[in-house]
């Protein structure tokens, strides 16, 4: 009886201490926040200082659990859900004025007959050029709800006077994938930017498309990818994978183990496409990574190399290995909370260390580059305690932050002349390459009618690259002959490049970069399409 008296009184102490350093925390806020309002020598804005405050405190736990304002919550929420609200165009500000690189396929803008190259100087009758208009301003006037109704006024080459458009709002789609085509004449590319509510569908479209072409072989790329959804990743993992093996599993303090599985099914239960096969679970496959892959990018490149089901290739990912879920809060701003952690199949965790807050968590990228990391392989420190093997072969792999690929590409940096960051830092190839285009459309559609053609016959010489060095000249920029001869095959690739996505849509950019420039997609082509492939035993 005694034993039991001296539990309950310990349980309810415990309870009680509990309940007083919650009810003692949130005392102490409210009587900061009301000694400032009595007394601060100031007006303040309660909400702003409430936010830094809140901002403050997360800071503290680990580097992703954070708050999303409520100014921000739409434009977070339009990446993840794969769309938008507006009016369906691509844009820059040029010469102070809100310039149409190009519509957007189905969009309501293509549906009327907004044209590229087209010049918006008036929305809903307000003039808009020569404001100093911002992004930021573009997506106040344009963005809105669907079917309501926005008036562009229009100035377009040898038109007199401004068209006015009559736009309706819809639904725009953005795109993960944003390229996908055949490098050769048996190995297909695909390049995914995101993991979206979208991305599933995109994936499989490519993958119908380019095995309808002959696909053998397949390069999935996913530099630059900094992730997304979880259960997207289980998807695109279920496509390689066959059935009933391990893809990732997470635990957290009050969240149990939960496995992922190649099952062929989505979050509801009911077979992909209605057979419940993966799309690409046999055939070569290489995932191009590098240090800005992130989260799912891991989750996949992680599961298909534990599996030997994949080489990857590049450089060590960026080494995210928690998974958060979003909590909406009063005032329309959204606190994404750290749940649990995720392991890949062979037990890897992978998120990187964050013991010496979030600060220093932030300059690991600018550390990696400056300890040499991204250049030199060896560089790469990994304890034998993070040492594990994959499940078919038995290679080994590492963990401890990001993944480590197969076969490392170090970063080329060789090409990267002063002449060619100060053109760089100035965005002069982008500017000059949109006013190409918008200049000699015609003249472009007249000669190269399909991308085919451009590719193998267009040359960026003569008068191109003349016009191109008297921008740069009126920016102040000296040319070098010097810094020509390193960076010149680099700054020539990249032109032909943004020509190519400004006129026939920004997937051709990539088919035109990624053979000239890309060095990590160079080796992956090389590492897959190379008879040694065969011979290490990967499931294909």
């Amino acid at each position: 009886m005694r034993r039991l008296f001296l539990i309950a009184v310990l349980i309810g102490s415990f309870t009680t201490f509990g309940q007083y350093e919650e009810e003692s925390t949130t005392q102490k806020f409210e009587e900061v926040f009301n000694y400032l309002k009595r007394y601060y020598v100031d007006d303040f804005e309660g909400d702003k200082i409430t936010d830094a405050a809140i901002v403050a405190m997360l800071k503290e736990l680990d580097p992703h659990t954070y708050l999303i304002p409520k100014e921000e919550v739409q434009r977070s929420n339009e990446k993840i859900n794969g769309s938008f609200v507006g009016i369906g165009i691509r844009f820059q500000i040029m010469d102070d004025t809100l310039t149409v690189v190009n519509t957007i396929e189905g969009g309501p803008c293509e549906k009327v007959g907004v044209k590229a190259g087209d010049k918006i100087v008036e929305i809903d009758g307000e003039n808009i050029a020569g404001i100093g208009l911002k992004n930021s301003g573009v997506r106040e006037r344009l963005l809105g709800d669907k079917g309501t109704l926005v008036v562009l006024g229009i100035e377009r080459k040898r038109e007199k006077d401004i068209i006015n458009f009559d736009v309706h709002r819809d639904k725009i789609p953005l795109y993960s994938v944003a390229s996908s085509y055949m490098a050769t004449d048996k190995t297909g590319y695909i390049k995914v930017t995101s993991f979206s509510r979208t991305t599933p569908k995109e994936l499989r479209n490519a993958l119908d498309k380019l095995k309808k072409q002959g696909m053998k072989n397949l390069i999935l790329d996913l530099q630059g990818n900094g992730g997304g959804l979880l259960h997207v990743a289980k998807y695109m993992c279920d496509e390689f994978l066959s059935e009933d093996k391990l893809i990732v599993y997470s635990e957290g303090r009050s969240q149990p183990r939960n496995d992922m599985i190649a099952d062929g099914k989505d979050s509801y239960g009911r077979p992909y496409n209605g057979d419940g096969k993966g799309a690409w679970e046999k055939g070569k496959l290489v995932v191009l990574v590098d240090e800005n892959s992130a989260s799912a990018s891991e989750i996949v490149s992680g599961a298909l190399q534990d599996w030997d089901r994949a080489f990857v290739v590049g450089r060590r990912t960026f080494g995210k290995g928690l998974v958060q879920r979003p909590y909406d809060l009063s005032d329309g701003s959204i606190m994404r909370v750290t749940i649990a952690r995720y392991y890949t199949p062979s037990g890897r965790f992978i998120q990187k260390p964050y013991d010496d807050g979030v600060d220093a968590y932030r300059e690991d990228p600018i550390n990696r580059y400056k300890n040499g990391e991204l250049m030199h392989e060896d560089s790469i420190k990994v304890a034998d305690s993070l040492k594990f093997k994959t499940l078919k072969l038995g290679r080994t792999v590492y963990g401890g932050g990001g993944i480590v690929p197969d076969v490392f590409v170090p970063l080329d940096t060789l090409q990267f002349s002063e002449m060619y960051r100060d053109i760089n830092r100035k965005g002069l190839i982008n500017t000059f390459t949109f006013d190409y285009v918008d200049d000699n459309r015609e003249a472009l559609n007249k000669e190269y009618k399909d991308f085919d053609k451009f590719e193998r016959d267009f040359a960026v010489q003569g008068e191109i690259m003349d016009s191109f060095w008297k921008a740069v000249k009126e920016e102040g920029i000296e040319y070098s002959e010097e810094d020509y001869k390193v960076s010149g095959n680099l700054i020539e690739t990249l032109i032909k490049a943004r020509i190519a996505s400004n006129f026939y849509g920004t997937e051709k950019y990539y088919p035109i970069f990624n053979k000239a420039q890309n060095e990590i997609f160079i080796k992956g082509l090389e590492v897959i399409e190379n008879k040694s492939y065969n011979d290490l035993g990967l499931d294909y």
